[in-house]
């Protein structure tokens, strides 16, 4: 498979990118080839334009959407902000994944115009397992992307992996990367659960 692998954190050094790395060495330790988006890096521009609302697609889009026409398998790197996504993912799943060429529907979370590809979400968290689960952060989190969002990009499977407790010890932070690391080695193909809607060109007289 081709994985195409989303960062987005400013700082290099970060264990947002540490963690992004581990996956693509995991990735292609498992023969995949592999391909990284730093959105930060690439200044890529998260702002949600009228041009984006009236349909219109720039260059930066259609780049970012050629790279995901190659990908079998995505992989979004981003650091649990606010119980949400930072600034920069959002954009990037608001502009790319527009209405018309990610879906054209919202009845059905399992349908999509994208052909069906194995989606993960890699998300460090400052906070301990226990603290997200005991006020049921995680399972809001795992509703709102997982069971929703994501299906109607084609994601299937797709699964989220909280990487809890990212700012604690040495020890801690190595297991994390090592879990980032194995979840690429064991990267599922896609399936064909999403029901895909594909589009057919008119036949001829």
């Amino acid at each position: 498979m081709h994985v195409l692998t989303v960062l987005d954190h400013p700082d290099p050094a970060s264990f947002s990118a540490a963690a992004a790395r581990q996956f693509m060495a995991g990735a292609q330790a498992a023969g995949h080839t592999s391909e990284l988006a730093d959105l930060h890096a690439e200044g890529f521009d998260p702002r949600w334009t009228l041009a984006d609302a009236n349909g219109e697609t720039s260059s930066d889009v259609l780049a970012e959407q050629d790279r995901i026409a190659r990908a079998d398998a995505i992989c979004l790197v981003f650091p649990l902000f606010w119980w949400g996504m930072p600034s920069m993912t959002k954009g990037w799943v608001d502009r790319v994944w527009s209405w018309g060429w990610a879906y054209d529907q919202l009845d059905d979370r399992e349908v999509s115009l994208q052909r069906p590809r194995t989606g993960v979400l890699l998300i460090p968290a400052g906070a301990r397992s226990d603290e997200i689960e005991d006020k049921g952060y995680g399972q809001s989190l795992d509703t709102a992307w997982t069971k929703g969002t994501f299906g109607y990009f084609g994601w299937s499977p797709r699964h989220m992996e909280l990487l809890c407790g990212a700012t604690g010890s040495f020890e801690r932070r190595r297991a994390l990367l090592d879990r980032c690391h194995h979840i690429g080695l064991t990267l599922p193909t896609p399936t064909c659960a999403t029901r895909q809607v594909v589009r057919t060109q008119p036949v001829q007289n």
